[in-house]
């Protein structure tokens, strides 16, 4: 039985840090293809960061709003992903989901396996 579990979410002002957590069972995070994504309110979900498995080497990315101020990390031991979220702005409020993929994408459907979601609330 595999299961992704969010948490660290909150409200912060802006210009405030969260790290998010991503706890994985029954997938092992270092061999799949890590995400984490968001939707706004009202809004469609969107890729924030992933890192890819170890082996092969595929390396992380970010989308451009968030690069310099958002950082994705895998602790194997852990069997879990963070997203450390620096110098946040209203427009980070959304709600956060983790994902899974044997491989990396960038469509957001092809992720089969997805947390609960956690909320990130930033206040001006």
């Amino acid at each position: 039985q595999w299961q992704l579990v969010e948490s660290g979410g909150g409200s912060v002002q802006a210009g405030g840090s969260l790290r998010l957590s991503c706890v994985a069972s029954g997938i092992i995070a270092s061999r799949n293809c890590m995400g984490w994504f968001r939707q706004p309110p009202g809004k469609e979900r969107e890729g924030v960061a992933r890192i890819g498995p170890i082996s092969p080497a595929t390396g992380t990315w970010y989308t451009d709003s968030v690069k310099g101020r958002f950082t994705i990390s895998r602790d194997s031991a852990r069997n879990t992903v963070y997203l450390q979220m620096n110098s946040l702005k209203p427009e980070d409020t959304a709600t956060y989901y983790c994902a899974a993929l044997r491989y990396c994408s960038s469509r957001v459907d092809e992720y089969n396996f997805w947390g609960q979601g956690t909320q990130v609330t930033v206040s001006s």
